[in-house]
């Protein structure tokens, strides 16, 4: 039978002989320890490039500004794109959702809803602020989050 333990150096005592694989195992996993707690630190100290995420559609106020009461399903894609999402059971509503996650810092999503009766444009509601000067109240307070944007009907020709 084949002896699988550490080698002792010639010269030890007996206690030393039979000490020494435990002192040797011990002196190897401080030694590893030592080891992972500086590459811990130097983990800490590196930061990682992360990537700025897009999802959905961008909508902005220049898209929505291009947008008339009146206007069709067909002249709305044009202008906004296709929706992310289009409710089987409601087929009078669209929404285009966009998600920002920037490398560092916190989320940002907004829904835009569309909605039409009998095949046309009547109003939008969502989180883009329908311009500058409304976008703060009479009293200087931020807007509610989700504001029905009024759209001006379609000019005759």
């Amino acid at each position: 039978m084949a002896n699988h333990s550490l080698p002792v150096p010639a010269g030890f005592s007996r206690l030393t002989r039979r000490l020494f694989p435990a002192l040797a195992t011990g002196l190897v996993i401080g030694a590893l320890s030592a080891c992972s707690s500086s590459f811990d630190s130097i983990a800490r100290g590196v930061d990682p490039y992360r990537i700025d995420v897009r999802q959905g559609n961008h909508v902005d106020q220049a898209m929505l500004a291009h947008l008339k009461r009146g206007m069709s399903r067909e002249q709305v894609r044009f202008v906004l794109g296709s929706p992310l999402m289009v409710d089987v059971f409601r087929t009078d509503r669209w929404d285009y959702v966009y998600r920002f996650q920037p490398g560092k810092g916190e989320a940002e999503q907004r829904v835009i809803s569309v909605f039409f009766v009998d095949d046309r444009l009547d109003h939008v509601e969502g989180d883009v602020i329908a311009g500058e000067v409304e976008a703060l109240g009479t009293d200087g307070a931020s807007p509610s989050p989700t504001r029905t944007i009024e759209i001006p009907p379609a000019s005759e020709k």
